[in-house]
This record gives structure tokens, C-alpha cells and sequence, in this order.
């Protein structure tokens, strides 16, 4: 795991030998599981730990700008967690973390309730399902410290899809790469509607990751109830 030690390192993470051993054992069973269920086209040892769990710590940059992290006792919320990615990697830096990971295809969400439990993770919520369905359940919607979302859909629908679950005073971190000012200029009305403020698009600077960026969207007030439309609908429909 040295790419991985030493890219955390340039964001000023110190992981431990534990932390080391579960993404040593994240590895693993990421690869085994992918002989079997489509969890990734990336899966060579140096790419997993660079494009997948180095890119998932990159969002920390994020976190600590928004004064989340403190002792890691946070809620956050990965939408469309598919191989757990952010949001497994952020519980393993931050043990202290509660979090939930949605996915809407139930074989991938067989592999994260695994996974979860052979890294000895607690306080790891796994839910299959739509987010437009469950961001309407009172037990999810505005419950959030933190959303995170990684390659699930343009930014127009994503905000609709993930903006519902923030707290008013949270924030939402979409992971994106290349040039997607036109995906934010499409998104700027959307996010208003949904009761966000787009905060800042920082750059991810680490080697192998030169083009990622983190959109960050501050929640500012409630999202009206009829927020997200219909599943299927955000992403056929933008705002």
C-alpha cells in the first residue's frame, strides 16, 4: 500500500498499520468479489489504491474546510456507494464516522454489508433502494452531516438526487474530472431550488489524479417536499 501511505501523506493523513491492513484487506476482497458481480473496471493493485481509495481520501479536503471532521463523529451519506467508494475508505480514516451507504443494485449492497463486517466496521448502514424513494423517509431526509456522491450522474441531477438528504448547515461533495463548468452552470438552478449554495470546485492536485475535482454544495435552507421528483425522473428532467 505504499502509493496509497504515501498520497495520504501529501493530504496530511498519517495512516495507521491498522488502517493499512483494511485497505489491504479492501483490496482483496475487491477483486475477489469482482469475479462476480461488476463492482469495477479498475482493479489492478496500484490503480485501486490510487483512482479508488486515494481518491476517496481526497474528499477530506472538503471535510476539513467545512469543519466536519473534528473526532470523525459525523453522519454522512454515500449515494450510489457501488465498491463503497468514498464512503467505506472515509470510515476506515474515521472510525468514529456513522455512516450509510445507498446503492440501488442489491448485489453490490450484498458486497458492502460483507465488506463492512470483515473490516470489523460499526455504526455501517447499508440500504438498497432509490434515492428518490428514501430521501422522502423522515428517518434520511435532512438527517445528514455529509453527502457524497462519486460518478453517478451529471451534476443537474445529481443535487436533486443527494441535496434532500442534507441537514440544513451540511454540505454535499460530488467527486467529478475534466472540464465541467457547463455541468455546473446547468446545475446552478437546481441547487438554488433545492436549498443549497454552491461553496467552491477545489482541485484534487496528487499525482494520478491530476484532472478530479470536488464540487461543494453548502445546504442553506430546507428542501421543499416535493423534492426529488419521481425515481427515473431527475435524470430525464433537470431542474
Amino acid at each position: 500500500m505504499e502509493r496509497l501511505i504515501a498520497g495520504a501523506a501529501k493530504l496530511g493523513l498519517r495512516l495507521s498499520p491498522r488502517q493499512v491492513e483494511q485497505f489491504q484487506l479492501y483490496y482483496q476482497e475487491l477483486v475477489e468479489w469482482n469475479k462476480r458481480v461488476n463492482l469495477t473496471a479498475i482493479a489492478d493493485y496500484e490503480g485501486v489504491q490510487v483512482k479508488h481509495f486515494l481518491d476517496s481520501l481526497s474528499v477530506t479536503l472538503a471535510l476539513e474546510e467545512g469543519g466536519m471532521v473534528g473526532g470523525g463523529d459525523f453522519r454522512l451519506l454515500d449515494v450510489g456507494a457501488g465498491a463503497g467508494l468514498p464512503g467505506l475508505p472515509l470510515k476506515i480514516l474515521y472510525p468514529g464516522l456513522n455512516l450509510v451507504l445507498l446503492d440501488s443494485t442489491a448485489k453490490k449492497t450484498a458486497f458492502l454489508r460483507h465488506l463492512s463486517a470483515r473490516l470489523g466496521l460499526e455504526d455501517v448502514e447499508v440500504e438498497t433502494g432509490r434515492a428518490e424513494e428514501l430521501a422522502h423517509q423522515s428517518r434520511y431526509r435532512e438527517q445528514f452531516d455529509v453527502v457524497v456522491s462519486r460518478a453517478v450522474a451529471v451534476l443537474p441531477s445529481l443535487v436533486e438526487l443527494t441535496l434532500p438528504f442534507c441537514r440544513v448547515g451540511g454540505i454535499f461533495i460530488a467527486q467529478k474530472k475534466g472540464q465541467i463548468g457547463q455541468e455546473i452552470e446547468e446545475a446552478a438552478r437546481a441547487i438554488g431550488i433545492l436549498g443549497g449554495e454552491l461553496r467552491e470546485v477545489r482541485r484534487v492536485e496528487l499525482e494520478g489524479l491530476e484532472e478530479h475535482l470536488l464540487v461543494v454544495v453548502a445546504k442553506r435552507s430546507p428542501t421543499p417536499q416535493r423534492y426529488p421528483r419521481r425515481p427515473g425522473i431527475p435524470s430525464r428532467r433537470h431542474l
